[in-house]
């Protein structure tokens, strides 16, 4: 009997893993100037956190949740964002009382949702989030976007699109939720069954269907744009107006509600815009939560994030033609011939290998020429050679690949001829 990945997973295999490696250290690399500090949340959480925390109208929640009871009777669910985990994890360990205010996290996470798979769209996916909690200042939600941004601008993208919205304080939203109301009752039995449920629990999401995207209706629906208050029109000129500050082009878009209940304010969407990309063209999304905490029983503590589809950055790096700057070589491959030879092998990798050289060798007994062939597929700068004569004389032959030039060295002084020659005689 064959065995496959379960529908909607995938392998990360060696060849690609070392692009996905490059791309989480730039990550890093950038959340570090921005003074983000990662965080890292279990796997799975008590069920509830992610009902209260996502909202219980929403898709996540209704059709996508990998839920099931332990062996003590706990309905436990495989997070499917992280957003609700990062919070219950700020509430519980109290870093509302840390004296560094906002609390600004970053994490990469494995989230799972049962969906339709398709390219762009896993069961498993691979994420990359940040959080800042503890602070309702607009500067820190432009601050949010331009981090987003600026990974992808700084991995070579450049066919990106942001759109923003402002969804409003809770004042705002109910209004705006009445309206709503009342413009979609008369075409209530012409909307999906989903839609007719949201009419009730949150028209807000009917704006964000799929299946009737294309209903009359849905052009002529109020925008909350009209129905904001001045604070929170306020609000939103202001993360407009930092945004121009730092050069960000942005298009608003009265229809961006996102997918999640938790969500005022500040709403935003970065797109592909590449050719060839595919139809779903979404790379990060997030916004402002305020309240979350709250309803996750910590203090007031307002809250901003966004999440970025490790997956989708991939493909967008692979549909732009941008090249990830991956070194597949070795820096050297021993190739030893004899037993005593291979003995001797053993001992110098270990050596080499301790004073942070990356080194391999034969596994596989096979013959000098095929020693070489392997050293050639590893794309070796430098190879090896100890044979019974070289160890007799005690030293070994050093070869560059790249030159043919070859040099014998003393055993006892080859480690630090190779650190000078690799690592340029700095010690790690």
């Amino acid at each position: 009997m064959s065995y496959k990945a379960p529908r909607g997973t995938a392998d990360i295999l060696p060849q690609d893993a070392n692009k996905w490696q490059f791309v989480e250290a730039k990550i890093k690399e950038i959340c570090n100037r921005y003074h983000f500090h990662e965080i890292r949340t279990p796997l799975f959480e008590h069920t509830e956190v992610f009902q209260r925390g996502v909202g219980d109208s929403t898709d996540i929640v209704q059709k996508e949740m990998y839920t099931f009871e332990d062996r003590g009777g706990r309905s436990i669910t495989l997070r499917p964002e992280g957003t609700a985990s990062v919070v219950r994890s700020f509430v519980e360990n109290k870093l509302y009382g840390s004296v560094n205010q906002p609390v600004k996290l970053y994490y990469f996470a494995q989230m799972f949702r049962y969906e339709r798979p398709q390219k762009g769209r896993m069961r498993q996916l691979n994420q990359f989030g940040v959080e800042v909690l503890g602070s309702a200042d607009p500067a820190v939600d432009a601050e949010v976007i331009d981090l987003a941004m600026t990974c992808y601008r700084e991995m070579g993208l450049t066919s990106l699109k942001l759109v923003i919205n402002s969804l409003g304080d809770k004042e705002s939203r109910e209004n705006h939720r009445q309206a709503l109301i009342d413009h979609f009752t008369p075409h209530k039995n012409e909307l999906c069954g989903d839609c007719q449920m949201r009419l009730e629990k949150n028209p807000l999401r009917i704006l964000d269907c799929k299946k009737d995207r294309e209903h009359p209706a849905m052009k002529t629906a109020p925008s909350i744009l009209d129905y904001l208050n001045d604070e929170s029109q306020c609000y939103f000129e202001k993360v407009k107006e930092y945004l121009t500050l730092m050069g960000i082009e942005y298009h608003v878009d009265k229809n961006l509600v996102r997918g999640l209940d938790y969500y005022n304010h500040t709403a935003f969407e970065i797109m592909s815009e590449a050719d060839g990309f595919g139809a779903i063209t979404t790379l990060a999304g997030g916004g402002r939560y305020n309240g979350l905490v709250e309803e996750l029983g910590g203090p007031n503590a307002p809250g901003i994030g966004f999440g970025m589809g490790l997956e989708r950055l991939l493909m967008a790096l692979e549909a732009e033609q941008r090249e990830i700057p991956v070194d597949s070589s070795l820096d050297c491959y021993c190739i030893a011939v004899g037993e005593q030879a291979e003995k001797e092998a053993v001992r110098l990798v270990h050596n080499l290998r301790n004073h942070g050289i990356q080194v391999d060798k034969d596994y596989q007994s096979k013959k000098m020429k095929g020693q070489f062939k392997a050293a050639d597929r590893y794309e070796a700068k430098y190879v090896l050679i100890l044979g019974e004569d070289e160890l007799n004389q005690q030293h070994i032959a050093v070869r560059e690949m790249k030159t043919g030039n070859q040099e014998n060295i003393p055993l006892s002084e080859v480690v630090d001829v190779m650190k000078a020659k690799l690592l340029g005689g700095n010690q790690l």
